[in-house]
C-alpha cells in the first residue's frame, strides 16, 4: 500500500515535535511528520485530520466504526471519545483526509490498517484557528 499525502498544520506541527521521544512508536510519527506537507491553519483543507479534529474512521478486522477526538496527551484525562496523538491509532489519522487509509505500527509490533470516513468536526474548518 502506497502511504496516502499528509498535510499537516504548522501549528500542529510545532506543538507535536517537542512531545516525541524516541520509541519506535515516535520514531514512525517522526517520519510521517517528516514526508507531510505543512500548511498554515487558514490554508488546511476541510477534510483532513488536524489536532482537535472529531473524526469517524474504522480499522481493518472490524465494522463498526469508531468516532474520536485527536487529542494532545494532556488533554485525554480518561475520556473515551479522545485519543492521543501519541497512541498508535491516534497516530496514524493525523494528516490523513476522508477516504484515506494507512497501515501503521501498532501494539505487538502489529501493523493496524485505518480508514477515514469522516471528519466530523475540524478546527480550522470552524474557524478556530489558534486553539
Amino acid at each position: 500500500m502506497t502511504a496516502p499525502h499528509l498535510i499537516i498544520s504548522s501549528l500542529d506541527l510545532d506543538r507535536i515535535e517537542p512531545l516525541l521521544g524516541h520509541s519506535p512508536q515516535h520514531k514512525a510519527l517522526q517520519e510521517e511528520l517528516d514526508r507531510a506537507e505543512i500548511r498554515e491553519p487558514a490554508d488546511m483543507p476541510p477534510d483532513v485530520v488536524t489536532m482537535n479534529s472529531t473524526v469517524r474512521f474504522k480499522m481493518q478486522n472490524s465494522d463498526a466504526p469508531f468516532c474520536l477526538t485527536l487529542v494532545y496527551p494532556k488533554d485525554v484525562q480518561g475520556d473515551e471519545s479522545r485519543i492521543s496523538v501519541l497512541a498508535p491509532v491516534g497516530s496514524a489519522l493525523l494528516g490523513l483526509k476522508v477516504g484515506d487509509s494507512i497501515n501503521w505500527p501498532g501494539p505487538a509490533g502489529r501493523n493496524i490498517a485505518v480508514e477515514i470516513l469522516e471528519v466530523v468536526y475540524q478546527p480550522e474548518r470552524a474557524g478556530e484557528l489558534h486553539r
